[in-house]
């Protein structure tokens, strides 16, 4: 049965599931996103014992299972389009205005999202072509939740590049 939340914005992410920095990172990011729209985190674990490629699959479908039925569902994926902060925040307005569809973030493990994800996602977005650790992906990925919606609000959280 697909998840059902409450939450306009749900992160799904695979990975190693002990309390971290980035936990409490991600936690302190969505306190503050909670101000302005509702965000919840699901993990699901990653199959330590599988092979690379069966595990990469194995993890996929554990995200898809936690997506809502009609959500709009974004992959971060290296191969997915890079846009900037603003572009990115109106990008995210749209969605969120446009539509009462929740909006899912999937994140794979260290080993990144299954194509059967990628797949399914209407949307792929990239945080460049660097490799970051997953961990830090969903840190980048909370604060730039916040910093588009602080854009989309006019507040003075986000500065322009000089």
């Amino acid at each position: 049965m697909k998840h059902q939340s409450k939450a306009r914005i749900l992160v799904v992410w695979a990975g190693r599931h002990r309390r971290s920095v980035w936990t409490e990172l991600c936690e302190r990011y969505g306190r503050r996103i909670r101000r302005h729209v509702g965000i919840e985190e699901i993990a699901v674990k990653v199959a330590a014992r599988a092979a690379d490629q069966a595990r990469c699959e194995i993890e996929g479908r554990a995200i898809l299972e936690k997506v809502p039925t009609g959500s709009c569902l974004v992959a971060l994926d290296s191969r997915g389009r890079q846009r900037t902060s603003e572009e990115l925040a109106r990008w995210l307005g749209r969605v969120l205005e446009g539509s009462r569809r929740p909006l899912v973030f999937a994140l794979g493990s260290d080993l990144g999202l299954g194509e059967n994800v990628t797949a399914a996602a209407d949307e792929r977005i990239s945080f460049g072509a660097v490799t970051l650790p997953h961990e830090l992906a969903r840190v980048v990925l909370f604060e730039q939740i916040y910093r588009t919606l602080c854009i989309l609000k006019g507040m003075k959280y986000h500065r322009e590049p000089l």
